[in-house]
């Protein structure tokens, strides 16, 4: 057997193409296909924590949006704790901690509400600075992109985290980081993502 296998070819890969709305987020494509899109609820009505908006935009190597993107986003709730049967009890009810959005057909902008998350002790006992993880499929990316949300008002935290750490250049660092405002008074996080070009933003290989 394990010689037969050294003959057997690699599948084919293919972009997630203009289908992938349809499959993963029909609502949002304009199908009324489920009561109830997965994914759209993040943090959920019983979480604790700073209500907050995280925005932004996908941007090619010439600088333009690109508006048929996927994203999805995991995240620890407010005590850092991820909703996960390790932690049942742990998190308040309905806190999903997951939630996936796509790009807006005509801007290119996404956006979603959520909780602040707060720091997440790591498996090897080190502290991670309050983050969202990010995954991100479009027409002409192969393989998903992963990469982190970092919080500009954490400053001390970010200085102490892990795996910003691991990024050399204080410049790349910087992709990293989502700027805070405020809107109607509630905080506003604003994280562009560059997939090319100058200051493309740090991609994890995950």
């Amino acid at each position: 057997m394990r010689q037969e296998l050294n003959y057997l070819k690699e599948t084919p890969s293919q972009t997630a193409g203009p289908y992938v709305h349809i499959g993963l987020a029909p609502g949002a494509a304009g199908f009324d296909i489920y009561r109830q899109e997965l994914g759209w609820d993040i943090a959920g009505p019983n979480a604790r924590g700073e209500r907050i908006r995280v925005e932004g935009c996908v941007i090619d190597g010439m600088g333009s949006p690109i508006k048929d993107v996927l994203l999805e986003a995991w995240q620890a709730n407010a005590e850092g704790i991820y909703a996960h049967p390790e932690h049942d009890g742990e998190v308040e009810e309905g806190f999903r901690g997951w939630g996936r959005v796509i790009t807006d057909f005509d801007t290119g902008e996404w956006g979603f509400d959520t909780v602040k998350p707060g720091p997440v002790t790591n498996a090897d006992g080190r502290v991670m600075a309050p983050h969202i993880s990010l995954w991100i499929v479009a027409r002409g990316i192969n393989v998903g992109l992963q990469t982190r949300l970092y919080f500009e008002d954490e400053a001390d935290a970010n200085a102490a985290d892990p795996v910003i750490g691991l990024i050399e250049w204080e410049r790349r660092r910087q992709t990293l980081i989502a700027r805070r405002s405020e809107r109607d008074g509630k905080p506003v996080y604003r994280f562009d993502i560059k997939l090319q070009g100058q200051d493309e933003t740090v991609f994890f290989d995950i």
